[in-house]
C-alpha cells in the first residue's frame, strides 16, 4: 500500500501532470470513457492531504482542455451534421435531436453549461449543438465559462475530500472521485426527468 501511495504522490508531483491533464481534458472532449473529472479530483484531493501540484494553474489547464474537447465534439457535430449516418434518422433518435435543437434554442446556455457536468451528457449536448448549427461564436464563450466552472467544481471535491481525510491522500482521491461522479449521476439525472416533462407538455 505504501509503494502505491508513493506512485501516486510522485505522479501528482510530477511536472508531467499538467500536460496530462489537459491532453485527458481534451479527449474527454469528444470520448467519454476517458475520465477527465478522476484525475483533477484526484490530484486535487492528494494536494489538499499532502501538498503537490500548483492547483490554480492545474485548474486553468483542465478547464483549458475541456474548452478544447468541447469545441472537437461540437466541430465533430457540424462536419457530421443529423442524418449523415442511419442510426440517426431512426425515429427515436431524430426525436432526441429535435428535442435538443428546440432545447438549445430556448435555454441553450443552460444546456451546454449544466451539460459539462456530466461525463456523457456534454458530448451529446455538444455534437448536437454543432450539428443543429448553433453559432460558434457563442458556443465557444459558453464551453470556456463551463470548463472553468467545471474544473473550480471538481477541485473543489478534491479539496474537500482532501481535507477531511488529511493523512490518507489514496482514499481521499477515491472519496472525491465517487463524489463527483455521484454529483454527476443526480444531475443526469435530474435533467433527464426535466426532458421528459417537456417532451410530454410538448
Amino acid at each position: 500500500m505504501d509503494l502505491i501511495t508513493d506512485l501516486v504522490l510522485q505522479a501528482v508531483s510530477s511536472p508531467w501532470l499538467y500536460l496530462a491533464m489537459f491532453v485527458v481534458a481534451v479527449v474527454d472532449g469528444f470520448f467519454p470513457p476517458v475520465p477527465s473529472e478522476t484525475v483533477l479530483v484526484a490530484a486535487a484531493a492528494v494536494a489538499a492531504s499532502t501538498g503537490g501540484p500548483d492547483l490554480v494553474l492545474l485548474g486553468v489547464v483542465a478547464a483549458a482542455g475541456a474548452a478544447v474537447g468541447d469545441n472537437i465534439a461540437f466541430a465533430i457535430g457540424r462536419r457530421t451534421g443529423t442524418t449523415r449516418f442511419a442510426w440517426m434518422r431512426r425515429p427515436r433518435v431524430a426525436g432526441a435531436f429535435a428535442w435538443a435543437g428546440s432545447a438549445l434554442d430556448h435555454r441553450g446556455a443552460g444546456l451546454i453549461l449544466g451539460a459539462r457536468f456530466i461525463p456523457v451528457g456534454r458530448v451529446a449536448v455538444n455534437l448536437s449543438a454543432g450539428a443543429l448549427g448553433y453559432p460558434w461564436r457563442r458556443f465557444a464563450l459558453l464551453s470556456v465559462a463551463a470548463g472553468l466552472c467545471w474544473a473550480v467544481y471538481s477541485i473543489a471535491i478534491g479539496l474537500l475530500a482532501g481535507a477531511w481525510l488529511k493523512d490518507q491522500p489514496l482514499l481521499s482521491a477515491g472519496l472525491g472521485i465517487v463524489a463527483a461522479l455521484a454529483i454527476g449521476l443526480v444531475v443526469d439525472r435530474v435533467i433527464a426527468l426535466r426532458a421528459r416533462r417537456a417532451a410530454a407538455t410538448a
